[in-house]
């Protein structure tokens, strides 16, 4: 059996792919394979795929299907996969010159899921962030005596994961929503105790102006809603509700109401999707305000939250832009 698969959903792509791919071709590192699902690309991310995979026969399989979303790809994937481990990247992301092999090495027996750091970086590959994978480094994580596991960066291209979590679980992406990331990962945790956190920058997360956490479809923010609900949902199907509560609150908090308004405002400060996110969360927390990690908020998370609670939109639009200009002098 391989160590690692790779696994890279693939859709119209073709300015970025190439960059990835060369990321992951490391000749030191044996036992690995890269699978990438082409996503009924109209472009020519297709032909790109394919010219690595002629070049690269046995270590790249190329597999084609029809336009269903990254999370369709990515399930394919895990049937499709050889490897003991699978590790999700994005095709316009990459990794550090030292990453496939600094992971390989510490993947063995012991372990479920590895997470380590990414960067965040602009299009012309300046870095923006440093954003931890994890908030404790200890040999061992696990829910029951880290909660806060479901509060931590949870997108896919900081983890690697036991294949068996997936096929033994039966947890998979779901197809065509958002938020796909946060209805998987934040599960996954439920099944293993084996989580090993090593802070390490060995994931490059590209911000680009037409990517999905970008774009100005104000409306799909509202997908945060039913994907808290089925997360809130699986925890209690499991018996964990009154356990993890607070950080399950939390989370509502910070994705649906915080965030989520945020992201939202900054595209259109009159938008009326700010206020139906509001009012579930105050609907599905009416008692926010007792919450522990609320009542941590740093300065910034206080004054935003007061802000929105009272409307005060505009101002929340103006804070957000002067912030994010003073972000891009600092890149």
């Amino acid at each position: 059996m391989l160590k690692l698969s790779i696994i890279i959903p693939v859709y119209n792509v073709e300015k970025y792919l190439s960059k990835c791919l060369d990321s992951l071709l490391d000749p030191a590192v044996r036992d690995y394979e890269i699978i990438l699902i082409n996503d009924g690309s109209t472009d020519g991310s297709l032909s790109v795929a394919e010219q690595y995979q002629d070049r690269y026969p046995g270590l790249i399989t190329v597999i084609t299907t029809e336009n269903l979303g990254q999370g369709n790809a990515r399930n394919i994937g895990i049937e499709r996969a050889g490897g003991e481990f699978l590790y999700f990247i994005d095709s316009d992301d990459y990794l550090a010159p030292d990453a496939l092999h600094g992971m390989t090495a510490v993947l063995d027996e012991t372990l479920d899921i590895l997470i380590f750091d990414s960067t965040t970086v602009n299009v012309d590959g300046k870095a923006i962030e440093r954003i931890p994978g994890c908030g404790r480094s200890t040999s061992a994580l696990g829910l029951s005596d880290y909660p806060e596991l479901l509060l931590q960066y949870p997108d896919i291209g900081n983890k690697v994961f036991r294949r068996s979590l997936f096929l033994q679980s039966g947890v998979r992406f779901p197809i065509r929503v958002w938020y796909e990331d946060m209805r998987t990962i934040r599960k996954l945790y439920q099944f293993t105790d084996r989580i090993r956190y090593i802070p390490r920058a060995w994931h490059f997360y590209l911000q680009r102006p037409d990517s999905v956490t970008n774009t100005s479809r104000v409306r799909r923010n509202l997908e945060i809603i039913p994907a808290v609900d089925d997360l809130w949902d699986f925890y209690r199907s499991h018996k964990r509700w009154e356990e993890l509560r607070e950080v399950l609150v939390y989370l509502a908090f910070h994705n649906e109401f915080l965030t989520g308004s945020v992201r939202v405002n900054l595209v259109d400060w009159r938008s009326d999707v700010q206020e139906t996110l509001l009012c579930d969360f105050l609907r599905r927390a009416p008692d926010w305000r007792n919450n522990r990690y609320v009542r941590a908020l740093p300065f910034k998370h206080r004054l935003l939250t007061w802000l929105l609670m009272r409307r005060m939109r505009l101002s929340v639009h103006i804070l957000m832009k002067l912030n994010n200009l003073m972000k891009d002098k600092k890149v």
